[in-house]
Order: structure tokens, then C-alpha cells, then sequence
């Protein structure tokens, strides 16, 4: 008998499985709970794992691959394959990689369900101020909220935990997942995930005894569940009057002065340690947040939180005065790595497209840049997507005879057609057009 009845909701194009029976499974898990974990996978798409299959490929028998998941995590039986490890450059472009942790199809579904089980009880519990991986809660809501309490503490601890996602301890994660739930099954499988094999390219297995791997889907959880009690709630128990933002493992601690930054720094150091976690002792900084009315001279007025850089910047009052506030805008290595993208494009490359084709390709990614990068201080992004329409001017230089090797002619032809069609492309309607002018900056 079929896993999977389906029914009608009537609802045009839309459809529910039944609902599941009781049996006589050791642990009791919803098979609508597991239907709807492979629809949360689905939507977030990402690579296939060790078993090189695809989420195209696993919805082909989504009834059979579901129900080997449903029937193996209820009776006891599920053991995660490896987590394929794939190299990516470290965040800013800088030297090194960072491996993360790709999870199989079929294992992103199981450890989903554990979340979907696990979350709830957690959920209520964490800090206001940790926004990572939260419901309701995003990365610009963490900028936003420290913009607004830099304006009010002169100074900044930009923490950096050293290889956080490769150094947290297995113990502790499964102490505090033991303090929410009776769910022995939960507990069972999330000690299974963590201490899941890595998998390299040539095949080798590389055993862990500590972390927890980037891209599955249990480690955010899981990480913000060992965070809470290794920093949220030790924060605010000894040190109750200064205010933070968390996200994961990304945190910026507020103070009044130099004296107490240095204190609270020795003292959050001191607690990591206790929990198996170090503070890189050179990417740890504190900060004065310079501006008008705090003209002080301090070694460093600027840090990056969520790929925003906080600094002295230009600012304009209500009643048009200019001024110089503490302020986020798109950093540096965010620039660089949006400008890393543009250049794989090889738009020059493309004399085959039409600029609309081109706008269908390329303005969903561009559109994505503005959503983040354009809440604070969109001048800032604004200047730099304006390098687009250098890359348009050259594609036009080699699909148009009359425009080879005239770029001012070329960027009087783009301008021309930004006149006509103002929303063509992303980066015009947010005022990056190529005629010589930025408009809507600020």
C-alpha cells in the first residue's frame, strides 16, 4: 500500500498528502513533517552530496526516498552518510579556504525534520539580540539595531571567534539539546550529524570529534542553540547594561569606554575559552565610533559587521546641513566580491544577446545586491554598480560595428537607451545610469 495518498484541497494546483497513522515504530515522527522538511530543502535548493544526486534527481521517487527516510529515522535506523567537504575562498577574498560541509539530499530531509521538531522549544527561549537563522528575524535587522546603539556607545568590540563551525564541542551542543528535549530520537540523530565523517575530493574520510559542518541544515540551529548559553545568557547575567548583536557566530558588543571594551574583551575571552572556543587575538578589535560630535583620534574608527562597514561617513540633516555620522555601508570585500561576479559574467563575451537578455540573465543577482547592500548608505552601492554600465559599454563595442572602439559613442547610444527604457536594467531604477550622473545617492 502506497506511503503517499494524495487528496485534493480545492485549491487550484495544489494538493496535501494524507494524514499520517500511528505505528508501531519506536519513535513517532509525522510523515506530513517529513513531506514538508523535503518541501523546505526543495525551495532552498543548494549542490548535490557524496552520493552525487540532485534534488531533481531525488524528486523523481520523492514517495520512495521519503519514505525510506520517514521509516529509518522512526524505527532508529538512520545513519547519516558523510558530508561531501567543498573548499570555498575565505570571506573577503583573502588567502586560504574554508570548507564547507554539503549534506546529501536525503540527509538535508532528515536533518530538517529534526529541526522542525527541535525548534519550537528553542526558539522562544533565545536572546532578542541574536538574529542569525531566527523566524522573523534577518541580518539587516542586526545592522539596523547597530547602527542605532553606535550612535549612542562610543565604542565597539568587533569579536572573532577563531574556526567557530570547526570548534564547537559536541558535548556541550548535546547538553544543551538534552535541556530541550525528551525526544530521545532527537538527541540520538543529532549526535550522529556531528560526528558524521568529512569526505574530501580523492574519496578519504577525515573523522570528527568537535564542530559542527557549514551548509547543513541542523548546524545553524545548533550552533545558536550552543551560543546561547556560551555567550547570550553569560552576557547578560554578568554584564547586564551592555547591549549586543549576534549573529551565529558573528558578534558586535557595545560599551561606553576604551577602559570597559578592554574589561568586557578580557572577560568574553576568558568565558569562550571555558567553553572550548578562542578569540582570534588579531581579528578582534575594538572600535571608537568617530563622528561630529566624538572627534577623538583612536587607532581604529572602523569594523565590519554582516558586510556592512561601520565608519565616519557624510551624512545630511533635515534641514539639508551636511555633517559626519557613524554609519554602515556596503564594505569593502562585499565590493569586491560583487565585483568578482560581474567579472565571470564576461558581459563583453555576450554579442549574441540582446540587452534584454542580458537585463532577464543578470538583474535578479543585481536586484538581490540592492535588497541588502542598498538599505544603508545606497550611495555607496550606487557608485559601485555603476562599473555595469562600463561592462555594457564594451559588449556594445563588440556587438555593434559602428560602436567598436568608440566608448563615448557607446555610452551615448547606453545612456540614450536608459532614457527610454529607465527600468531596463536593476542598477538604473536605483539611479546607476550611464549618463555621467548618480542619481537618488544618499
Amino acid at each position: 500500500m502506497p506511503w503517499f495518498v494524495w487528496w485534493s484541497t480545492g485549491v487550484a494546483g495544489r494538493s496535501q498528502v494524507s494524514g499520517p497513522k500511528l505505528s508501531d515504530k519506536p519513535f513517532q515522527i509525522d510523515k506530513l513533517v517529513v513531506w514538508e522538511a523535503f518541501q523546505r530543502v526543495k525551495a532552498n535548493k543548494g549542490a548535490a552530496g557524496v552520493d552525487e544526486q540532485s534534488i531533481e534527481e531525488f524528486e523523481r521517487d520523492a514517495k520512495g526516498n521519503l519514505f525510506k527516510i520517514w521509516n529509518r529515522l522512526s524505527s532508529g535506523s538512520y545513519f547519516p552518510p558523510p558530508v561531501k567537504a567543498v573548499e570555498i575562498p575565505k570571506h573577503g577574498g583573502g588567502a586560504g579556504v574554508r570548507i564547507l560541509g554539503v549534506p546529501t539530499v536525503a540527509d538535508r530531509v532528515a536533518q530538517t525534520v529534526v529541526r522542525m521538531y527541535l525548534e519550537p522549544s528553542v526558539e522562544p527561549v533565545f536572546h532578542p539580540d541574536s538574529y542569525g537563522y531566527r523566524p522573523g528575524k534577518s541580518a539587516l535587522d542586526a545592522v539596523g539595531v547597530c547602527r542605532q546603539r553606535c550612535w549612542r556607545s562610543d565604542w565597539v568590540i568587533d569579536l572573532d571567534i577563531r574556526a567557530f563551525f570547526d570548534s564547537v564541542p559536541h558535548d556541550l551542543v548535546l547538553k544543551a539539546v538534552a535541556h530541550h528535549t525528551d525526544q530521545k530520537w532527537i538527541l540520538l540523530y543529532v549526535q550522529r550529524w556531528l560526528t558524521a565523517p568529512l569526505q574530501g575530493r580523492d574519496g578519504t574520510l577525515v573523522a570528527r570529534d568537535r564542530g559542527t559542518p557549514q551548509g547543513s541544515a541542523i548546524s545553524p540551529l545548533l550552533a545558536n542553540l550552543f551560543m546561547h548559553y556560551a555567550f547570550d545568557l553569560w552576557m547578560t547575567r554578568q554584564y547586564p547594561g551592555i547591549r549586543f548583536e549576534r549573529y551565529c557566530d558573528d558578534v558586535v558588543v557595545h560599551c561606553g569606554s576604551e577602559r570597559q571594551a578592554r574589561h568586557v574583551r578580557d572577560a568574553i575571552a576568558a568565558r569562550l575559552a571555558q567553553v572550548g572556543l578562542e578569540l582570534h587575538p588579531d581579528k578582534t578589535r575594538i572600535v571608537y565610533c568617530k563622528d561630529d560630535d566624538r572627534p577623538g583620534s583612536y587607532e581604529r574608527t572602523r569594523f565590519t559587521f554582516l558586510g556592512y562597514e561601520f565608519g565616519p561617513r557624510l551624512a545630511k540633516n533635515r534641514h539639508g546641513k551636511h555633517f559626519v555620522s557613524f554609519l554602515p555601508a556596503v564594505s569593502t570585500d562585499a565590493k569586491k566580491a560583487m565585483g568578482r561576479e560581474i567579472r565571470s559574467w564576461h558581459l563583453a563575451r555576450r554579442s549574441d544577446k540582446s540587452l534584454d537578455d542580458l537585463a532577464r540573465m543578470f538583474n535578479s543577482i543585481v536586484q538581490g545586491w540592492i535588497n541588502y547592500y542598498g538599505r544603508f548608505y545606497r550611495s555607496e552601492l550606487l557608485y559601485f554598480l555603476r562599473r555595469l554600465n562600463t561592462h555594457l559599454v564594451r559588449w556594445a563595442n563588440r556587438k555593434y560595428k559602428r560602436l567598436k572602439r568608440r566608448e563615448r559613442r557607446a555610452m551615448a547610444w547606453l545612456a540614450e537607451i536608459a532614457r527610454r527604457s529607465p527600468r531596463l536594467f536593476a542598477h538604473w531604477r536605483l539611479g546607476a545610469r550611464p549618463d555621467g550622473w548618480a542619481m537618488g545617492a544618499g
